[in-house]
Formats: structure tokens, sequence, C-alpha cells
């Protein structure tokens, strides 16, 4: 009787909040995984029990050029808006988790800032975090996804040699391309010639190149396919055999990747084609332990979320380069009756910014409020009151 009533004077004293519960349950669903790979049977020889419900993992590194819409693809392949976006470039300054659970597979996309030279590190004064955050995101992912903009029909017929240099350092990692924007394209024929220059023509090697909307159902019509390209490509040789050297060597040098295993055609917009991807990236899950709960769908915290959301929507209502010399921060957040209650602070360089941000009686401001505090619903999935301020920096807050 005197051990049973120590027993329960210590079970009221020790308290388990929920990140220790959080922490257990995943221990628990790790041991579990484990437990159910290997159980030894009465003979003592091990066997498999549940090996076709084993939890999977895949980790994918999106990375592109700026503004190539890897935010929104992000969003919109996992169905939640947990990525900052905007219409202008370096909307993304460090790379964050996207989260994706589908029956006994885990996704985890990284979301990176865009691939940039030494002029844009200067220009935009960008820190190396931001430059490092790609490799970093690559080097704990197991496959790389490579979005292409179709829609710059000055940039889509050769891949970045940023990007180049980027692929030739990770080679061993597999990649695929994911070509986005195509709802752009007026003629669809542009899509194989994109395809033909980006892969090297390596078009044999490449399972999955059709246009999203006309995919060959038969292997024969795709390869009848990949044969009359291959033709036409010979018979373009043959006619560069009889021109002469000046001419061949007018021609600009095509720059692509001939190392790509699939190719999508997608449009973030529209959602064409975003089906496809999360069934391959499913596909090449592996046999291991999850590392989040099935509920979560970013690692970034509420917070977090807040900042970056007020911050891409002064990067869509300011004009140039007037949205990258605000400083955004977090004044208040909190969670009440179901409600999240918070606000931020604008830290604008002059009085004449301060003034340009909130317009004329404060209208531009309450605009940003309004598209903002719509983004959080959509994030958060529960009514939001938010409150922005503008201040001069080392002065008072203005409303």
């Amino acid at each position: 009787m005197y051990d049973l009533g120590l027993a329960v004077m210590l079970l009221r004293r020790i308290r388990i909040g929920p990140t220790n519960f959080l922490g257990l349950q995943h221990c628990q669903r790790c041991f579990s995984a484990r437990l159910s790979e290997n159980v030894p049977n009465e003979d003592g020889t091990e066997q498999s029990i549940s090996k076709e419900n084993a939890e999977r993992l895949i980790k994918v590194a999106i990375i592109g050029m700026p503004n190539a819409g890897k935010s929104t693809l992000i969003n919109r392949l996992i169905d939640q808006r947990v990525c900052p976006v905007s219409a202008k470039v370096h909307t993304t300054r460090k790379a964050s988790k996207a989260i994706h659970s589908k029956n006994n597979s885990q996704a985890v996309l990284f979301d990176t800032p865009g691939l940039v030279g030494s002029r844009e590190i200067k220009k935009h004064q960008l820190d190396a975090q931001f430059v490092s955050a790609c490799r970093h995101a690559i080097q704990h992912s197991r496959m790389i996804g490579v979005v292409h903009d179709v829609s710059n029909s000055w940039t889509r017929h050769a891949l970045n040699p940023v990007l180049l240099r980027v692929l030739e350092e990770y080679v061993h990692i597999p990649s695929f391309l994911i070509l986005n924007k195509i709802d752009t394209l007026k003629s669809k024929r542009i899509l194989l010639d994109i395809v033909k220059n980006v892969t090297c023509n390596q078009l044999e090697s490449i399972s999955n190149y059709g246009p999203v909307g006309r995919r060959r159902s038969s292997k024969a019509k795709q390869a009848a396919l990949a044969e009359k390209a291959v033709q036409k490509e010979k018979q373009s040789m043959r006619g560069e055999e009889g021109k002469e050297p000046a001419e061949q060597g007018s021609q600009q040098p095509v720059e692509g990747w001939p190392h790509f295993t699939e190719i999508f055609m997608v449009s973030a917009m529209t959602g064409d084609g975003l089906r496809e991807v999360m069934s391959f990236v499913h596909a090449n899950s592996q046999q291991q332990p999850w590392e989040h709960l099935a509920t979560e769908h970013t690692d970034q915290s509420p917070e977090q979320l807040i900042v970056q959301s007020v911050r891409a929507r002064l990067l869509d209502f300011m004009p140039q380069e007037i949205p990258y010399q605000l400083q955004t921060e977090l004044e208040y957040y909190e969670v009440v009756g179901g409600r999240v209650l918070t606000s931020a602070v604008v830290t604008c360089p002059n009085d004449r910014i301060a003034r340009l941000v909130c317009g004329e009686s404060n209208g531009k401001l309450r605009q940003i409020n309004e598209q903002v505090t719509s983004d959080l619903i959509e994030c958060f999935g529960m009514p939001v009151l938010l409150t922005i301020t503008t201040r001069v920096r080392s002065r008072e807050a203005k409303a």
C-alpha cells in the first residue's frame, strides 16, 4: 500500500509537456518502424511482417534560377501555403522544408533561394547564408529537382552556367527537370526544342518528356516520337555538313545537362502536371523512419511565416528596389480562442519611403494588410487578426 501511494505521488509530480510528448511519439514511431522490419520466428530466423507498411522517406532539393517559380511550385505540390511568393526576385532568402505525407511515404522538399552569380550578390547585398543555402539543401537530399522557366524567351533554351556548375559539383546525386510556366507558351511545339537543348539531345535516355496535356499512354508511341526527333536531328546535322566553317562557327553553343533522369512539363499556376511530379517523388522514397509528423507541413515557425508573408507582399506592392530596403520584424504573436493575434513592424530608411509604404490616407498599407491576412488565413487555417505598422529608422513607430 505504501509503494502504491508513493507511485501515485511521483506520477503527480512528473509532468510531460507537449514537446516531450511529440518526442515520445516520434521515438515510438521510429521503434515501431524498426521493430516491423525484422521479427524473429520461433526457429530463430527473422521474418518481415509489415514491410509494405513500413515508413518511407525521400528528400528532394528544389533548385533553379531566381523567379523560376520554385516556391509557387512547392506550395501547389503539397497543397499548402508554406513558402513566401511574390513577383520579384529573391523572395526566398533561406532554405526551408515543405513536407508532404501520403500513405506510408513522406517527401521533404527543400525550397531554396535562386542561384546567383557574383554580380547579383553585390547588387542585392546577399549574405553568405543566402549563397550557401542551395548547396546545403543538396547535401541533405537524395534527389535534385531543377525548375526551369520556359516563359522567358531569352533564357529558356539553355541552362544558366551557375546552375550547370552546381549540377556538375553534385553529379553523383540523381536529378530531374521541371519545365515550369508552360501555360505561357502559345505553341507547345517549342517545348520539344527546349527539351532537346537543355538535355543536350539526350531524349532516348529520358522516358518522360511529352507535354503534360498530350502525353502518350503507349510506350510504342513514345518510342516513335523519340525516333522521329532523332531523325530530324540527323537531317539537320547533314544540312550543316554542307555549310562553310564560318557559318557553323557563328552558331551559339547549346548549354544543357545530359544526366536528367526524368522531365516534367508543368504549370504551377494552373496545376497541370503536378500530380505526376509528386507521384515520381514518392515512388523514389526509400524505407526509412519519418522525420516529421503527418500533420506537419513545414519546419518554419508561425512567427517566421508571418514575417515572410509581410515581406513578400511588400515586394509585390512596392516599386523597383524600395522593398529590399525595408526590414520586417514581428512585434506580437499569440493564438487566443482559435484565432491568431499578431502584429508586425516595417522599418523604413527615411520618411519619404515610409510615406510610400503607407500611401495616401494609409490606403496602400491597408491593402498590404488585407493581402497578408488572406495569405495567413490560408496558411494557418484559422482566423487571423493582423496589424502592420511602419516606423522610420531610429524613430518612434507610426501607423
